[in-house]
């Protein structure tokens, strides 16, 4: 009997969680020989654009919610509004599509609030599977929700081992519940030393070249007010280095205002959300990440495959993992000196010495395949 797969994950920015959800949906129709069906629930159109390429995995639109998609993403008051509606339009809906369909499991990733609080009041038989990604902050009235709530949650899958020890000191659920599941990052069947590295990246017809990139939702997380405050500091010793942002977010207006208020629109370039992010990693010289937190933080282990030199914050919880054994550079987290010394040590560091921690920092993400994000899934959780 075929096992119907249901993801519900709506979001307002491209996030690293879109490509999770797409690549595990990928991983079981691939995989699994015909035993799961897939469907990936469009609440408001943020799908349309996005499984076409990938006939296989279903999707179910929901009903006169496009009107959402005229709220803007930028600016943190335009973006909470539009998450308000999103909660309170989809929920009918939601409701209606679990009694009527009843699919086998629901996996929940993004603004689980709706799913969790429908099935804390209905109690539906599909079993819902929420991932857990970066530890939660607990305050009193989620933890009293969650102890109630996650009693009628099927299982709970963290991407890291590190988030999921950390979740089970809080002795919300049985632990039985718990399970690591890694996310779904390499595409085995896509041979990336084959993407040509192309000769130069032209945006607004200025051509960029030896740039350090940081990938990323414009989100307090992300931290790119430091990088900012940081590079100031870098110009001093090192004039005439590049940095270019990509993603879209909640803080576009104030990095960008910020950037203008440094004087440094000739250095460092918001440039939007981009498709092709191989190109413009194969040309960087070094990704650079400031994050307050990640889980294990994808655009990390995107930029190893890649052959692409990284410098992290040591946040939690994931680049200690993925640059441990001489990886690649990590600072200390939220720290501006410790940044700034590290991208002055990245400069005077050999190429020699940089492609033995290249090498060394692939060994890490090897877990990371579809496939085995794919068995872990059907091992562990599908069950």
């Amino acid at each position: 009997m075929i096992k119907k797969i249901v993801y519900w994950s709506p979001h307002i920015n491209h996030v690293a969680t879109v490509n999770a959800v797409l690549n595990s949906a990928k991983s079981l129709v691939r995989y699994s020989k015909g035993k799961f069906s897939t469907e990936i629930i469009n609440v408001f159109g943020e799908w349309n654009n996005l499984i076409i390429k990938d006939k296989p995995l279903g999707l179910y639109n929901f009903k006169g919610l496009s009107f959402i998609n005229i709220i803007s993403s930028r600016g943190i008051i335009l973006s909470r509004i539009k998450y308000i509606f999103i909660f309170f339009f989809s929920m009918p809906q939601l409701f209606i599509y679990l009694k009527r369909k009843k699919p086998d499991f629901l996996i929940i990733h993004l603004m689980t609030s709706v799913p969790i609080f429908l099935n804390l009041l209905f109690n539906f038989k599909t079993k819902i599977i929420l991932r857990i990604s970066g530890m939660p902050k607990i305050n009193f009235l989620r933890y009293i929700f969650w102890k109630i709530s996650l009693r009628f949650i099927y299982k709970i899958s963290f991407p890291t081992i590190e988030t999921l020890e950390n979740f089970k000191k809080l002795n919300i659920v049985n632990q039985e519940k718990l399970f690591f599941l890694s996310d779904p990052i390499i595409d085995t069947k896509i041979n990336y030393k084959k993407i040509k590295k192309i000769n130069k990246i032209v945006i607004n017809k200025t051509e960029f070249k030896d740039y350090y990139i940081c990938i990323g939702r414009l989100t307090r997380q992300k931290n790119l007010q430091l990088l900012i405050s940081s590079f100031k500091e870098v110009l001093l010793c090192k004039k005439n280095l590049k940095v270019l942002i990509l993603g879209e977010g909640e803080e576009f207006y104030y990095l960008n205002e910020l950037i203008k208020k440094n004087n440094l629109e000739n250095n460092i370039f918001l440039i939007g959300f981009k498709k092709n992010i191989e190109d413009f990693l194969k040309n960087s010289k070094c990704l650079i990440l400031t994050s307050l937190w990640e889980d294990p933080g994808w655009v990390l282990i995107e930029s190893i495959y890649y052959n692409t030199f990284v410098i992290s914050s040591d946040c939690p919880s994931g680049p200690k993992e993925l640059l441990q054994g001489g990886g690649g550079y990590l600072f200390k987290n939220n720290s501006k000196n410790d940044l700034v010394k590290t991208i002055l040590k990245f400069e005077n560091t050999s190429s020699e010495e940089i492609i033995k921690m290249k090498i060394n920092a692939k060994k890490n993400i090897i877990k990371y395949s579809l496939f085995r994000h794919f068995k872990l899934l059907t091992k562990n959780i599908l069950v």
